[in-house]
This record gives C-alpha cells, sequence and structure tokens, in this order.
C-alpha cells in the first residue's frame, strides 16, 4: 500500500513531467478596434482592446507594451505570436500582421496567423447567448416566465447554431463566412472567408437552410458583427419553422484571437514568417462583374 510519502513523490513526478505554460500574444486590426490579448497556454491573462476606427499604427506598439508590463511579460518568455488576418480593412490588417511578423523574426518565435471572422463569430455568438442569459434571468426574477425557444432543448445533444459574422465592406457588400457551433469549442467553419453582396449571401444561406434535411437545421442562425449597415436585409433572412434569427452587433475582443491563436500555436502550427500575408479577399469576378453593372 503506497505512503503518503510516495504519493506525494507520485503527484511531484507527475508535475515534472507537465509540459511548461506557454504565453502567446494576440493581435487583430482588422476591424475599427484594435484587440489584442495575452494568453498563458488556452488562458486570458490580459486583454486590450482599443477603438480607434482603424487608426491603429499610433496604438500598436504602446497596447503591446501595457499588455507585457500588465502581465508581468518579458518578449524573451514570449512562446508565440497570434495575429488575426483578416479580411476586413485593407489598410488596417497590415498594420498588425507587419507588427507580428516584425516581432516574430526578431524574437525567433513561431508566428500563427488566425481568421479575424472566426474570432467575431466566437466573440459576437457568445455575447448573443450572455445578453439572452441576462434578459432570462431578468424575466424570471420578475416572474415574467415565457416559453423556450428553439435553442432551449432539455435532452439530447447540444443543439447546433449557424454564426454568420460581418465586416461592412460597404457598397451593399460584407467580409463575412459561415461558421457552426454547438458548444465551448471554436466554431467550425462551413463556408469560406470572403467579400459577399449581403442580398445573394442572404439568399445562400435561405437556400442551404431549405435544402437541409430537418435534423441538420440550425436551432438559430446568429448575424454577428458590424451589423448595423445590412441589419434591415438580415432581419429578411428566410429561416424555417424553428430556426431562430438573431443580429447582435459585436466588437472584436482580443480573447477569441487569443484562443484561436494559442490553440494553433499549442498544436504546432505555424506559418512562415516571410510568407504570411494578410487574406485580401475579393468578390468573385461573376460577382465584380454584377455590381459594376449595377
Amino acid at each position: 500500500m503506497p505512503t503518503v510519502q510516495t504519493e506525494w513523490s507520485q503527484m511531484m513526478m507527475e508535475d515534472l513531467q507537465k509540459e511548461p505554460r506557454q504565453r502567446f500574444l494576440a493581435l487583430d486590426t482588422s476591424t475599427a478596434v484594435m484587440a489584442a490579448a495575452m494568453m498563458e497556454d488556452h488562458a486570458l491573462l490580459e486583454e486590450r482592446n482599443e477603438r480607434a476606427e482603424r487608426n491603429h499604427s499610433v496604438h500598436v506598439v504602446p497596447v503591446m507594451e501595457q499588455l507585457l508590463a500588465a502581465s508581468n511579460t518579458q518578449p524573451g518568455h514570449l512562446d508565440g505570436i497570434a495575429v488575426g488576418v483578416g479580411p476586413g480593412s485593407y489598410t488596417g490588417i497590415r498594420i498588425a500582421v507587419t507588427a507580428a511578423k516584425t516581432l516574430a523574426w526578431a524574437w525567433d518565435i513561431p508566428v500563427a496567423g488566425v481568421s479575424s471572422l472566426q474570432a467575431i463569430a466566437w466573440g459576437g455568438w457568445h455575447s448573443g447567448l450572455a445578453a439572452k442569459a441576462e434578459a432570462a434571468a431578468e424575466d424570471a426574477a420578475a416572474g415574467a416566465g415565457g416559453t423556450p425557444s428553439a435553442d432551449q432543448g432539455s435532452t439530447g445533444a447540444a443543439p447546433v447554431h449557424w454564426i454568420v459574422p460581418l465586416v461592412d465592406a460597404r457598397r451593399g457588400q460584407a467580409c463575412t463566412a459561415l461558421f457552426a457551433s454547438a458548444g465551448s469549442d471554436a466554431p467550425r467553419r462551413l463556408a469560406p472567408d470572403a467579400i459577399r453582396k449581403m442580398d445573394g449571401w442572404l439568399e445562400a444561406l435561405a437556400a442551404r437552410m431549405a435544402e437541409a434535411a430537418p435534423e441538420e437545421r440550425p436551432a438559430a442562425v446568429w448575424i454577428v458583427g458590424e451589423t448595423g449597415p445590412h441589419a434591415a436585409a438580415a432581419a429578411e433572412l428566410r429561416c424555417p419553422a424553428g430556426t431562430a434569427l438573431q443580429l447582435v452587433p459585436y466588437e472584436l475582443e482580443g480573447r477569441w484571437v487569443g484562443r484561436l491563436g494559442a490553440a494553433a500555436l499549442l498544436a504546432g502550427q505555424r506559418d512562415d514568417v516571410h510568407a504570411l500575408v494578410p487574406n485580401y479577399t475579393q468578390l468573385s469576378e461573376a460577382e465584380a462583374n454584377l455590381l459594376r453593372k449595377g
């Protein structure tokens, strides 16, 4: 029978065999918010979100210095850098990507690019869920009662939600994609990042839901991000019975870029520091021709 000393020794050996914790800096300047975070493994240590209307070049260095100081992290102790590569503002994306590549090269640490739209999808969905939970709690406290929503199933697997992130690209266009989520993990991709005309994109989403088998349809569709310019059109999205539509204005937060980046870096994913470039996605040739004719 093992003694207390033996058990303690085994615990010490297990701790020594564990991988050391790693710290990662995450940056994103693809939207009007400069989103930045310091991660330790998958955990958020510090976060800064500065709204600068895409004038991020003034803020990027001070914000990085603040994160390093607040988290008591020396530059030589960073294990990697994650950066949002867009799509989004053409000028904005370059600032974070250039900063991340420069630091990765200077400090000889890995760099990983992540989708800014996936980070917006993850953060916007969580923001929407939190708002719904808060409203439900207030209703319960007031004794309002009510009927369960389509995503409040009491048995079986967690319902799948579709998430459509938006970054306004003007002239009826948006940088957007389609993701699905049913839990706490990062949303999985269903459609690539691209600049799309919103009217055609909404029609494609409606058709995709209509063609899906009933058990494959989402419990809810969440349109998140820069929804303002597209709110009227998005509110008309045709959803099948049982699928709720939620519009959530949302500004990117560094923690979601950090979580995506930390997961990539911990999995050994990295980009070539010289080859990493922003995702300057463009309209397809057919869509561009239609836009010119219109």
